[in-house]
């Protein structure tokens, strides 16, 4: 049996909305149809940043300290951080020690904030804007805190835009959408519809957690 030999299957947001109408029985005829849709992405997104779907949204980041600061603001669209480390240049040579991270409450009980040495613990204070405190207070300028960033996955937009994922992850996000459709549009549809939606997570999960190696961030990407 021949096969095509392209690999370039790549959905646009409007056609993984055409599938998912599809599968609840309804089809995509209005610009508030594709705008519901899209709403229900960006919130779907969210859930599976909820769930931990993360791995491929892991991204590692560094950040210069400052001699005597704790306090770190980080760009808004940092869900969390995995891991920290302090790297420090000895005679050319970059060290890096694992910092440990504590809760908020070890952090707020901490009665010397402002003594300075090597920063050991770290704690990431989740507000709107997420600020990265840091103990002890960093005792040079020089510094180097390396650690590994949980971002959100970017808002679905514009129809023409390709939702930039792995291959493997595209049934689940259509089986997804399709149960998030069905919720406003066709709710005889949605027990099927979510159960097929939660074993596409699992098998999708599943397999990311096989490739922890594998790890890209999305983004959306303008089609031409």
């Amino acid at each position: 049996m021949s096969t095509s030999g392209s690999t370039d299957f790549e959905p646009n947001v409007a056609e993984f909305v055409e599938e998912a109408f599809e599968r609840c029985g309804l089809e995509l005829r209005t610009g508030y149809d594709l705008k519901t849709a899209r709403r229900s992405i960006n919130l779907m997104l969210a859930e599976w940043a909820n769930r931990g779907l993360n791995q491929w949204t892991i991204e590692q980041a560094t950040q210069t300290v400052t001699e005597g600061q704790n306090d770190y603001t980080l760009n808004a669209n940092i869900i969390d951080i995995l891991d920290c480390s302090i790297r420090r240049n000895t005679n050319g040579t970059d060290l890096d020690l694992q910092m440990s991270r504590i809760s908020r409450s070890e952090y707020l009980n901490i009665p010397t904030k402002s003594t300075k040495s090597r920063p050991s613990q770290f704690f990431l204070d989740k507000s709107n804007t997420p600020v990265l405190k840091i103990w002890p207070s960093p005792e040079n300028s020089t510094d180097i805190l390396v650690f590994n960033k949980i971002v959100r996955m970017f808002d679905a937009d514009k129809a023409k835009n390709t939702m930039d994922m792995p291959f493997r992850f595209y049934p689940c996000f259509a089986a997804g959408l399709a149960y998030y459709i069905s919720i406003k549009r066709a709710p005889d549809r949605s027990v099927m519809l979510k159960q097929m939606y939660e074993d596409e997570f699992e098998r999708a999960l599943s397999q990311d957690e096989d490739r922890a190696s594998f790890r890209i961030a999305p983004y959306l990407r303008h089609g031409y």
